[in-house]
């Protein structure tokens, strides 16, 4: 990202109408839940710094509660901690990590050590499984609030059904327990919380439900209720303390992995057009299913032809951390070095090969995109083969 970053400034796509960089999410509301709003574990809401003094000390009052200055961990570190009894349990929402973690095998040991786990989510996934508490939360259609989208656009979701059975918002869910803690949580909607939101975050400063509906939506930075919104970033001058650009070098790192005679091929994970992420709910509707069902690895023909692999024949893809079997897909797409395997199946389950050890030392992110692999055939029988279209994002 900052090579890409650097690339754009040097061309002077910054600031303009229809320039800029636009790295794709997986999700409609990564933007808003996955970023603005302070998940990760070095940030305040509004990307406002845990180790800042002044901001760590407004949060403390306006919460009426000390708050540690040292950084957490990502959750990967999390699985990694738990390993070497640092962490006893975990609260898992809306995170299938059974399945998404890298090297499944070492997550699951993970998840079924740990002395208490609660998962909160819409179904019984395999993460929940594994579960001591699982806590049932509702659908988008099923609750208000706003969702903000990747170009900062925060918009008004409005509930368009009753909630089944027992299931909450997840708003709900949490000031019970916050409250069963000792914690006087008294939010009466979700209106209430974004007035909290922008009283805290100075980006979120001028957004309130009644705006965000009346106006279609507003873009942050929004500093107070007179601002417009700002549809494009970076038009005059950039958030750096001399409001210049910097230019980032940026060197070549090897992968903690690579090919080797042993394991010759290059593993990459990622999408198929009609599946999102692990499944919990697209392989609950036939039609997808029924355009894209089950797994495969693609193969280059050359590559294919080298093992002795025929189109649909099932093969044994392994790696060093374990090995799964899934038809082959003969196509053109990867390069003769290359295969690609979807991560949406649990049946097969692709991040039984990932690597969970080696971590980007920036992101704390796994190289889901690099597996070292082999790939022999089996005696299994040809089941038919579904075409499949996929797609590369940025954080599979």
């Amino acid at each position: 990202m900052k090579a890409l970053a650097n690339l754009a400034l040097i061309t002077g796509h910054i600031g303009e109408v229809g320039s800029g960089l636009s790295p794709f999410r997986g999700q409609n509301n990564v933007q808003g839940g996955g970023g603005d709003m302070g998940p990760l574990p070095d940030n305040f809401p509004g990307y406002q710094d845990v180790a800042d003094d002044e901001a760590r000390a407004k949060f403390e009052a306006a919460w009426d509660c000390e708050i540690d200055s040292t950084y957490g961990r990502y959750t990967t570190d999390m699985f990694l901690a738990a390993d070497r009894d640092e962490i006893r349990g975990m609260y898992i929402i809306g995170e299938n990590a059974a399945l998404s973690e890298p090297n499944i095998n070492h997550a699951g040991e993970v998840l079924d050590d740990l002395d208490f786990l609660v998962v909160q989510d819409l179904f019984l996934t395999e993460t929940a499984e594994y579960a001591d508490v699982v806590l049932p939360a509702c659908t988008f259609v099923e609750k208000t609030g706003t969702f903000t989208n990747t170009d900062r656009r925060v918009q008004m979701v409005k509930q368009a059904m009753p909630t089944r059975g027992d299931s909450q918002p997840d708003w709900k869910i949490i000031q019970a327990l916050a409250r069963r803690m000792g914690r006087d949580w008294d939010y009466d909607d979700p209106a209430e919380i974004m007035d909290e939101v922008n009283s805290l975050t100075p980006i979120y400063g001028g957004v309130t439900h009644e705006r965000v509906e009346s106006e279609g939506g507003l873009q942050w930075p929004c500093w107070n209720e007179d601002h417009p919104g700002t549809p494009r970033l970076y038009t005059e001058e950039f958030n750096t303390e001399d409001g210049l650009a910097h230019l980032q070098p940026v060197g070549h790192r090897e992968p903690a992995e690579s090919p080797d005679e042993e394991y010759p091929l290059t593993l990459t994970t990622g999408r198929v057009l009609y599946q999102y992420h692990t499944g919990t709910m697209t392989h609950r509707e036939s039609g997808i299913m029924g355009h894209s069902g089950s797994d495969f690895v693609e193969i280059h023909p050359d590559t294919a032809a080298d093992l002795g692999v025929d189109h649909g024949e099932i093969v044994r893809v392994e790696s060093r951390r374990g090995a799964v079997e899934v038809p082959a897909q003969v196509t053109e797409r990867p390069g003769q070095d290359n295969v690609f395997i979807p991560i949406h199946f649990a049946e097969s389950a692709v991040n039984t090969l990932t690597d969970e050890e080696h971590l980007d030392p920036e992101a704390s992110t796994p190289e889901y995109k690099v597996s070292a692999v082999r790939i022999e055939p089996t005696d299994g029988d040809l089941p038919p083969v579904v075409e499949s279209e996929r797609e590369a994002t940025s954080d599979d």
